[in-house]
């Protein structure tokens, strides 16, 4: 796949080494042939989807990519871990990828979120659905986006007009993380390395330093 993107192949034992763990479940893969689609592997669409906001900084010099679900537990526990370190560091681009996979409120969450773009509220909106800690219900969902700053009445509307658009950009979710072979939340791509799983901060941290030097190391 001469577009598709480059992921950097890595010595499992000596990534485990450097991240300080002995069973972390941490794989840098090249892109399995398996693609349903191999035009959403580019590394433009997978890193820089001009229909998905970027968090963090937009400028940054390394990007990390996260498909994550809404009713996903342990995307809820490693979101402030992972806005730590993109604080911290300065100089990373945050893209949050729905991909909602555990049931209907999971894709209902997911479309409002996207929908809240066309209201510049889709950061807004991400943050008051990732807080929830409690079976996501229609009214929840809408509540807490309502508390965030989202306009309810605009987000309907914009559900509406967009649904196609919306729909095709959760349709390339899906798609790339099946082609990548995520097998579920969260799960994220550093750089060009696939990160599938929970990181520590330290975890984090060490990753994003090797996705650096192996960007340097090709130049």
């Amino acid at each position: 796949m001469s577009d598709a993107m480059d992921l950097i192949r890595l010595n499992r034992r000596r990534l485990l080494g450097s991240l300080g763990v002995s069973a972390f479940g941490l794989s840098a893969l090249s892109v399995p042939v398996r693609a349903q689609n191999d035009n959403v592997l580019t590394e433009a669409l997978v890193l820089r989807d001009p229909d998905i906001p970027v968090a963090g900084n937009a400028d940054g010099n390394i990007s990390i990519v996260e498909y994550f679900d809404y009713q996903c537990p342990y995307c809820r526990k490693v979101e402030p871990e992972l806005r730590q370190v993109v604080h911290e560091d300065g100089k990373v681009r945050l893209i949050w990828k729905d991909w909602p996979i555990l049931g209907p409120m999971s894709v209902t969450a997911a479309r409002m979120a996207q929908a809240s773009k066309y209201q510049n509220k889709f950061i807004e909106a991400h943050d008051a659905l990732i807080a929830i800690n409690s079976k996501l219900t229609e009214s929840r969902i809408r509540e807490a986006l309502s508390g965030g700053g989202v306009d309810i009445d605009g987000l309907d509307r914009d559900l509406a007009s967009n649904e196609s658009a919306i729909n095709a950009t959760l349709t390339r979710n899906n798609d790339q993380a099946t082609a990548f072979e995520f097998r579920g939340t969260p799960a994220f791509i550093v750089g060009k390395f696939r990160v599938p799983g929970v990181l520590t901060l330290a975890q984090f941290t060490q990753v994003i330093a090797d996705a650096r030097k192996a960007a340097a190391a090709k130049k």
